[in-house]
């Protein structure tokens, strides 16, 4: 066995039960999360008033929209975190939870104090007008209320992920989606607050989680290993995470481009075609949700080994996280397949939306498995803090994505976008898959 880059003090074993033990918590607190979106769409449908529903929909997609440009909290915190971990060093550890904190709260802070520039831009944006608008503006205000809460979250996940508790972040998205699910149907049907009432009923979610984290993350810390004012703003380490967030935020917008772009190429064949993509995205989507589970394991266990100096481990995780990514996708690309028809059935009543979504059917069962690998080396790249590599791949993957669409769109139509939309997902995976190893080599050896 080669050994290099190996430091034995902090050596661990990864193994299948490792392995699961994080990504298990985490897959079933992803997958509470569209149970959420369900409740209050109901919620505010029973009240019969489908402007009021509409400006539900808007506003919560301009809110996802917004926090979700600053995922890369999450994503950095565990990454820096668990290498800390793996090392073995709880006042890093502390350090990197304070400067993820700080940020968040800062960055809600300042959302917070914009939110009526960016609720006006958002209206303006979507063509909001009249009852709709008025909808929109009531649950964009009172959700917004709760920005600094609910990217505090953001920092407290991605510090118990890097320290491999997915227990911890299965308890905290329950209990932030169980309390907003429970309210909003309190509120917005038997007080009959509606919009407002689910609104509300986020913030309080929010809020309640980030305290419950707080509360969990700061009783584990040793006062003796808290960082000084000086060492939480080193200007070293703020430099770290700020390249760090950089890369990862460009590398979140590129990938929010390549599906707006779908959806604004999939309007010009048509609204029955949009409602078909539109409902057979949600297979995508719920395949990511259960992928994103061993793609957190994935950087837990690669930024530990990275921490740790260990090479073993980074092997052994690398191989067992893409064993059950690729388990789990083929087993969801057989059940898309098979189960489709009814799935659409289910989401649609539309006889045309229905028979074209059938059409297409193929090509959104298996984005699960074409996926896979871009989920997982993400989690890689992400756990290893590989950055800048990440960014690039992303970039180089969107660049093919465009010039599938200008060649297979003309030709296939419908399918050729389809057909680009699974390309792009191969590119991003492969590109990124064959800069591991020499990335490994180079990190590790840098370690000795």
């Amino acid at each position: 066995m080669d050994t290099r880059g190996n430091d034995n003090r902090f050596a661990f074993e990864v193994t299948h039960r490792l392995v699961l033990a994080i990504a298990i918590p985490m897959t079933l607190g992803f997958v509470t999360t569209p149970l959420l979106g369900l409740t209050s769409t109901a919620v505010v449908g029973h009240m019969s008033n489908p402007q009021a529903l509409a400006g539900l929909a808007i506003g919560a997609m301009l809110f996802d929209l917004i926090l979700g440009s600053f995922n890369f909290l999450r994503a950095s915190t565990t990454g820096l975190t668990a290498q800390a971990y793996g090392r073995r060093d709880q006042h890093e550890q502390q350090a990197v939870f304070s400067r993820a904190l700080i940020s968040a709260l800062g960055s809600g802070l300042a959302l917070l104090c914009l939110s009526p520039l960016l609720m006006a831009a958002g209206l303006r944006l979507m063509g909001a007008e009249g009852a709709i608008a008025e909808a929109t503006s009531t649950y964009f205000s009172i959700r917004m209320l709760a920005a600094p809460a609910a990217l505090a979250n953001y920092a407290i996940l991605g510090f118990v992920l890097g320290r491999g508790q997915g227990g911890v972040g299965l308890l905290l998205q329950a209990l932030i989606n169980g309390i907003n699910i429970v309210l909003s149907i309190y509120l917005g049907l038997t007080l009959g607050w509606g919009v407002a009432g689910v609104a509300w009923a986020t913030m309080a979610g929010e809020v309640t989680g980030a305290l419950a984290g707080l509360f969990i993350v700061l009783s584990g810390f040793a006062k003796a290993e808290r960082p000084t004012w000086s060492e939480i703003f080193s200007r070293h380490r703020l430099a770290e995470l700020f390249a760090l967030n950089r890369d990862i935020l460009i590398r979140t917008f590129v990938l929010i481009g390549a599906f707006a772009i779908m959806t604004r190429i999939g309007t010009g064949f048509g609204a029955v075609t949009l409602a078909a993509n539109a409902v057979l995205m949600n297979f995508f989507l719920l395949s990511g949700y259960y992928l994103d589970g061993l793609a957190n394991a994935a950087e837990q266990i690669t930024g530990r080994a990275v921490g740790a100096r260990y090479r073993p481990a980074f092997d052994r995780g690398l191989k067992l996280t893409t064993l059950w990514s690729f388990g789990l996708a083929a087993i969801l690309s057989a059940f898309f397949l098979l189960a489709g028809p009814w799935l659409i059935s289910v989401l649609t009543t539309s006889p045309e939306v229905r028979q074209a979504a059938a059409s297409y059917l193929p090509w959104a069962a298996v984005t699960g498995l074409t996926g896979a690998l871009a989920f997982l080396m993400d989690g890689v790249f992400i756990g290893a803090t590989w950055s800048a590599e990440m960014r690039n791949r992303m970039l180089m993957s969107f660049a093919g994505y465009l010039a599938m669409l200008a060649v297979f769109v003309p030709l296939f139509g419908n399918h050729g976008l389809w057909l680009a939309m699974n390309a792009f997902l191969l590119f991003r995976g492969f590109f990124l898959a064959v800069l591991v190893k020499p990335r490994a080599d180079q990190t590790f050896r840098a370690a000795q």
